[in-house]
This record gives structure tokens, C-alpha cells and sequence, in this order.
């Protein structure tokens, strides 16, 4: 953007000329506001197939293309306790094989016309969706009845599809958004099936038998809907579903009772600890209403004003007055059962108290005042106009009516749909919001480092504390004391080691790691090289032999052309030396460091050399003192031990511990072979690309 701005004054100050014209050319107010056009939604039809299935069909012959969707009460709440996560893998295996495709074939056929077939699972339902030009309709239907009827849902397909769930379940917990989301539902709903999550557990529970099982009771023709939206007639879609469906039975299945989520009578604070982590992010809200109550109209349009966007009053005030956070909203969430609302932020720790105190009064305030006019004006006139943008394809015209008719909104919903928000008056929204935002019963959530973040809330409301995976801890738990760990010489055995770096999959480089004995030392050199030498690293520690404990450290360090070292001692409870490290913008941090150290402070760059010679056990877990030189830093990392499990990497298969370490920059996972000399033979970055594995 300098750039073009710099070119621009160039070529203005060479042309005068066209500086006045363009001066001329452009008015200096803005045009005003021109009325609102009608948008109609194009009427559809509506008729029950034989098999029990309701179909709709909305003709729209502008464009040729055609759009198909088929949703079935199987959403993620149908999910048997302790196997969540099955509508989820039985979505994505209807479309990997069938009696007489497989997956490879199924998607040859579809892409062949430049069309698209996939399956999804929500909270309530679960969708199979197709597009295509509308004169490969008979194709689209006949792939359609295929993985509706015959999906065979192979053995091998499970198992990659469990893969990439766990892949994205790992990644989702790298998230502090994603956790405070997960931890917020579950407080939210309870032991209602809307608050339930997947889990590794979970993912791993679910058998073949079962996704077989879930699809006979509950992909049926009866309570499912078919909604065909494009360059079709009502005619032409009956005879092709009648023809692809032919013989398909059964009634809607049931529905079994779920549990009441929890009442609450008072607000109080989920602190969930993430050690480490540079930010807290918060998430409050409730439960709210059933789809159909009409008081949703107005509690939309508050909502809108609380946090709907970059001119509504969360991120006003919380980003461009405070400068506290990127980004503050508010939302509400219709699902067939019990709707909820929530208002988000994600905020430096520092002001994580006055964040959260400066959501719960603007909230109150929509609560209690009525919103001014110019407030009111414009988020009804961001929904209101916004609207046509959802109904301008086939695509987004099926979605608005299976949305409608599978939530039972009503037939006029979408024609009435503009001109109810429209009603909303100031006193209404007011009245909305104080129905919907219950402030004195309030769940509230939020994901940082506790022992930086719990004095600071508990001001604010009540505190309970869990760990990551929901494990309750009290506030002395928050704060581990770091003590030395006696490490077992047994493990300080000469050897190398030769590792490959995969980003994303694909090998971007390679880490070599030495250890050998050089006079009364023991030595550790680590060499690392990726993206062909765009970063280099060389890493020597000296250590004690007897304990393994840091007498010097000296490292070179290469990115991007930009050269740093760092050269320091440890002796005496002290760390002396200098630390220069390249950074991604081109510039090198500097540190001169002369600091002193709590009694076992061990140098960050020996980590791999220490945790294999860690006490390891099931169970266990150590907090031990660590020094970053790039940061000039003294920090407690954490090490929680399970196992321990199979580990199949380059170098082979072996027994490992699973060490999962959390208090540094980017927590990770080390997994550590169980024979002695162990050696670490993967590292995991929670949340990044990068993964290190053992080549020999």
C-alpha cells in the first residue's frame, strides 16, 4: 500500500493536469441512500413422495444449474454417549463407496461435469449436498440415491477419515478459541446432547459397525427432506427422485428425550488454564429460545447492535476505544431445540479483568436502554439489505428453505423474513435482550494462563478452575512448584541421531543431534537445516556428566541471510553471556544477559537432551525451571507423561511415552521411546505445521 500511495503522488506531481481532473471527476459528499428494493424469494412447491419423503422444489430457470440437498434428523445430538463424533464419520463415508462405485469413482463422476457431491453433520442434521449444470440432473440424482442407499462404508475409508478428524481434533485444540467454545457448550448445555464434543476417545470408539448401525436407523425417508433448488420443474424432480428412491423405506426414526440443560442462578467464571498462554479469550452467554418463539426478530436486531460487526458496540468500544483486542462480537444461535447467545472476545492477559467487566456492562446496557435511533437504523439496515445476498444462487436458495422448513419456521418465514426485522423497534430490542441475556445467570468462559488471569477474575465473579482437559484444580495448582529433577546418567549414552522436518506432510528439512564426551564434558551439538538452508541452526550445549546440568551454551543461528549468536555460561545459580536472534521481519533481538536463576534452571535449547532422561512413568509429571536465551526469559514448563503406546516413525516401530509440555511460546507433544537409551522419536507443535520424526 506505500508503494502504490508513493507511485501515486509521482505521477501526480509530473500531471498537474489530470490532478485537477481527477479533483473534478470525483464528487466530495457521498450520493444519498437510495430506497430499499424488494427482495422476493422465488415461491416453491411443496408435495410427499410415497416413501414419506417431503420434497421441495423451487424452480429458478435464470441460471443452468441445479442444486440438491437431502437432510436427515442425524445430527451430531444423535450420537451415542461416548462415540461422538459418529454422524461425523458416517457423513463423510456415504460419499467413499458404494455396491458398485468406489470413492475414486464416485468423485470421477461428479467432477466429470463440474459438479460437486458431499455430506455434512451438524448439530441437528445431517446433509448430503449436490451441484451440477442442471441438464447433468439425472446424474446428480442417481449418484445422490446411490450413497443414500448404498454406501458401504469401507473399512479403510473409516479409518482415513478417523485420521483427518484427529487431525483436525488436535488442531482445534491448539486453539484457544476453539477450547473456549468447547468448554462454553458444555457449560451452556450440560449433559444435553448440544454440549457434548468429540474427543480422541470418542473418535476412537466408533466402529464400522456402528456408522452401519446409524445410518439404517436414521438416514430414512420419513422425517427427511429433499429440497431441489434451480433449472428444474416439479415434475421433472418427482419423476427422478421416485425413479433413484424406488423402494426406500422407513418411518422417521425417533427422537429420544434429552435432558434439561442446567438452570443457573448466579453467574460465575470457567477459568480454563492454559499455562503459557499470552492471551485470554472469553466467551459468555446462555441459552436463549426455540427457533419458532417471535421474539427472535427483535433479539436479532440487538444482538446486532451489542456485537454484529465492526460498528457495533463490543468492537467499538473493546478494540478501537480500548485497543484491548482485535476483534469483540455477539451472535445468536437457533438449533432445532434450544437456541443460545454469546458475546466473544479475545484480549491481552493484562486486561482480561477489565475486558470481561467492560463486556458484562454493555451487555447490561442493551439490557436496560433503549438503542438509539442511529444504532437501531443501521443494524436493521445491515440485516435487512444483507439478506439478498443469501438467496442469490440455487446453492443458497436450498439452503434458506431446508434452514426454514427443517427448523419449522413456517411457510412465510423467508418472504416475511426482511419485513419483521424491519418492525423492530428500539423498545422491542430492548425488551428482547433483557428477556434473552440473562446477567445475573450467566455462563462465562475463559482460556489463559490461570495463574496470571485467577486474582484478576475472582474480583469479578466466582472462579472455578480446570485444566485443558477439564480435570478441576485449585489455585495453588496453578502456580507448580518448578524443583530440580534428578536425571538418569543412564541415558547420557554417545550416539547421533538423524531426523526429518515434514511441514504440512512434505519433508522441508532435517535436525541431526550428537551427543559424546569431550574431556570432563559431556557435549550436545545439534544441527538443523530447512527450506534448503533458508534457516540454519547450530546449537553445542556442555554439560556436567554426573547430572546432566548446563555449563554452556553457544549457538549460530542463520535465517532468511540474517546471522545471530548467542554465547552463554551457568555457574553459580547465574547466566552470563549475550543472545542475538534473527527474527522473521529481518531484524535480530539482542539480549546482554547477567541473570540469576532459581536452583535447577535448566537451558532451553537442552530439552531434547533432558526429557529422555527424565524419571518417565504413566502418570508422572514434572515442572522444571526453564532459560530462554531468545527471549531472556525464565519460564516453568510443564511435562505430563501418559502411556505408554506404539510409535511408528522412519526409523521403526517402537513403545513410546506420550510427553505433552505446555508453558513454553507453542505448547507440544513429545513422544519418547521406553528402552533404555531412550530417544525422542517425534515432536509435535500443537497447532503448527511442523512435525520432527526419527529417520535413523
Amino acid at each position: 500500500m506505500a508503494r502504490l500511495l508513493a507511485v501515486a503522488a509521482a505521477i501526480l506531481s509530473v500531471f498537474p493536469s489530470f490532478r485537477r481532473l481527477s479533483a473534478q471527476a470525483f464528487p466530495t459528499t457521498p450520493p444519498k441512500p437510495s430506497r430499499l428494493a424488494p427482495a422476493h424469494f422465488p415461491p416453491f412447491k411443496e408435495a410427499t413422495l410415497p416413501d414419506g419423503l417431503q420434497m421441495v422444489v423451487v424452480e429458478r430457470h435464470e441460471q443452468p444449474v441445479i442444486s440438491v440437498s437431502l437432510a436427515f434428523r442425524a445430527g451430531e445430538i444423535f450420537d451415542p454417549a461416548g462415540k461422538e463424533g459418529l454422524a461425523e464419520l458416517t457423513a463423510e463415508l456415504l460419499s467413499k463407496g458404494t455396491a458398485t462405485r468406489t470413492a475414486d469413482q464416485i468423485a470421477a463422476t461428479i467432477e466429470g461435469v463440474g459438479g460437486s457431491l458431499s455430506a455434512s453433520a451438524g448439530p441437528d442434521f445431517l446433509t448430503i449436498s449436490a451441484d451440477a449444470l442442471s441438464d447433468q440432473a439425472g446424474l446428480v440424482f442417481d449418484l445422490l440415491g446411490d450413497v443414500t442407499l448404498h454406501s458401504t462404508f469401507p473399512d479403510g475409508e473409516l479409518e482415513l477419515a478417523r485420521t483427518r478428524a484427529l487431525s483436525a481434533l488436535a488442531l482445534q485444540l491448539s486453539q484457544p478459541s476453539a477450547v473456549a467454545q468447547r468448554f462454553f457448550a458444555s457449560e451452556v448445555y450440560g449433559r444435553n446432547p448440544y454440549g457434548r464434543n468429540a474427543t480422541r476417545e470418542s473418535y476412537q470408539a466408533v466402529t464400522r459397525d456402528d456408522v452401519i448401525q446409524f445410518a439404517r436407523v436414521r438416514l430414512r425417508p420419513g422425517g427427511a427432506l429433499l429440497v431441489v433448488a434451480g433449472d428444474v420443474t416439479e415434475e421433472q424432480v418427482r419423476d427422478l427422485a421416485n425413479k433413484v428412491f424406488a423402494g426406500w423405506q422407513g418411518a422417521a426414526p425417533a427422537s429420544p428425550a434429552q435432558p434439561t440443560p442446567p438452570a443457573r442462578s448466579a453467574t460465575d467464571i470457567l477459568l480454563v488454564h492454559r499455562p503459557g498462554s499470552a492471551q485470554a479469550n472469553i466467551a459468555l452467554g446462555n441459552t436463549t429460545i426455540p427457533p419458532t418463539d417471535p421474539v427472535y426478530y427483535a433479539g436479532r436486531v440487538a444482538t446486532q447492535v451489542l456485537g454484529g460487526g465492526a460498528d457495533a458496540r463490543l468492537f467499538l468500544i473493546l478494540r478501537e476505544r480500548k485497543s484491548w483486542t482485535y476483534g469483540a462480537y455477539a451472535s445468536l444461535h437457533r438449533y432445532r431445540g434450544l437456541g443460545y447467545w454469546q458475546a466473544t472476545a479475545e484480549v491481552r492477559t493484562d486486561v482480561a479483568d477489565s475486558a470481561l467487566a467492560e463486556l458484562l456492562r454493555q451487555v447490561e446496557r442493551i439490557r436496560t436502554e433503549a438503542s438509539p435511533d442511529s444504532e437501531l437504523v443501521a443494524a436493521k439496515g445491515f440485516l435487512v439489505g444483507s439478506f439478498p445476498l443469501t438467496i442469490e444462487t440455487p446453492s443458497q436458495i436450498a439452503g434458506q428453505v431446508a434452514n426454514a422448513k427443517l427448523l419449522g419456521l413456517g411457510d412465510d418465514y423467508l418472504r416475511l423474513y426482511r419485513d419483521r426485522l424491519n418492525a423492530v423497534s428500539a423498545l422491542q430490542a430492548r425488551a428482547a435482550a433483557a428477556r434473552l441475556y440473562r446477567t445475573r445467570a450467566l455462563t462465562i468462559v475463559v482460556v489463559g494462563d490461570g495463574a496470571k488471569l485467577y486474582d484478576r477474575l475472582k474480583a469479578i465473579a466466582p472462579v472455578r478452575v480446570v485444566d485443558v482437559d477439564g480435570k478441576p484444580l485449585t489455585p495453588a495448582d496453578l502456580a507448580p512448584p518448578a524443583a530440580p529433577v534428578a536425571l538418569d546418567p543412564m541415558q547420557f549414552v554417545p550416539h547421533t541421531d538423524s531426523s526429518r522436518v515434514l511441514l504440512q506432510g512434505n519433508t522441508a528439512g532435517f535436525t541431526i543431534s550428537e551427543v559424546r564426551r569431550a574431556g570432563d564434558s559431556l557435549v550436545y551439538v545439534e544441527r538443523s537445516n530447512l527450506a534448503g538452508g533458508a534457516f540454519q541452526q547450530q546449537t553445542t550445549l556442555r554439560l556436567n556428566p554426573t547430572d546432566g546440568s548446563v555449563r554452556q551454551v553457544d549457538q549460530e543461528t542463520t535465517q532468511q541471510g540474517q546471522k545471530g549468536e548467542t554465547h552463554l555460561t551457568y555457574d553459580g545459580g547465574r547466566v552470563k553471556g549475550s543472545s542475538a536472534s534473527p527474527q522473521q521481519d529481518g531484524s535480530i533481538k539482542r539480549f546482554d544477559i547477567d541473570t540469576t536463576l532459581p536452583p535447577g534452571t535448566v537451558d532451553e535449547n537442552a530439552v531434547p537432551f533432558v526429557v529422555p532422561a527424565l524419571p518417565l512413568a504413566s502418570g508422572k509429571s514434572f515442572s522444571l525451571t526453564f532459560f530462554t536465551p531468545s527471549e531472556n526469559a525464565i519460564k516453568v514448563l510443564t511435562f505430563k507423561v501418559t502411556g505408554p503406546a506404539s510409535i511408528t516413525v522412519p526409523a521403526g516401530t517402537f513403545p513410546a511415552y506420550q510427553i505433552d509440555v505446555t508453558g513454553s511460546r507453542v505448547p507440544f507433544t513429545m513422544y519418547v521411546s521406553t528402552d533404555s537409551p531412550r530417544k525422542v522419536l517425534k515432536t509435535e507443535f500443537i497447532g503448527q505445521p511442523f512435525v520432527v520424526e526419527l529417520v535413523k
